[in-house]
């Protein structure tokens, strides 16, 4: 099965040994974003409502840079360091997505790199 690197200027540079995204077949795994904002990969300055629409901002723009959008998305994984965020993913997550759902995980961790409060992956299938 063919394997493409997926890259775009529209979402942060990687800041590790990792692509932005992968395609394999007709699934397309988008790496972590944090809120960094593309232009100056410096983090978005705001609450925590900012700081995760920039993260899904920036999700977004990988999975248009790999031909599809939100609506191909069938898992979605939400890293949090202050689980009382959650009812604001949840609240900003309804303006990005609409029914059906992707699946989702929310898991409150330590830390996350450059202090980020917020960081989330995701899974896409092409029908």
């Amino acid at each position: 099965m063919s394997r493409e690197i997926i890259r775009t200027d529209q979402a942060p540079q990687a800041i590790g040994t990792y692509s932005q995204g992968v395609k394999v077949g007709d699934t397309v795994y988008l790496s972590g974003q944090i809120p960094l904002v593309p232009e100056t990969m410096e983090m978005v300055d705001g609450d925590i409502e900012q700081q995760i629409r920039r993260v899904f901002d920036n999700l977004q723009a990988v999975a248009r840079a790999a031909g599809g959008s939100f609506t191909d998305v069938v898992k979605l994984n939400v890293f949090l360091t202050d689980l009382e965020h959650f009812p604001v993913v949840n609240q900003v997550m309804a303006d990005y997505f609409s029914e059906p759902y992707p699946a989702r995980a929310a898991i409150g961790v330590a830390e996350l790199p450059k202090g980020a409060a917020v960081e989330m992956d995701a899974i896409m299938q092409f029908e």
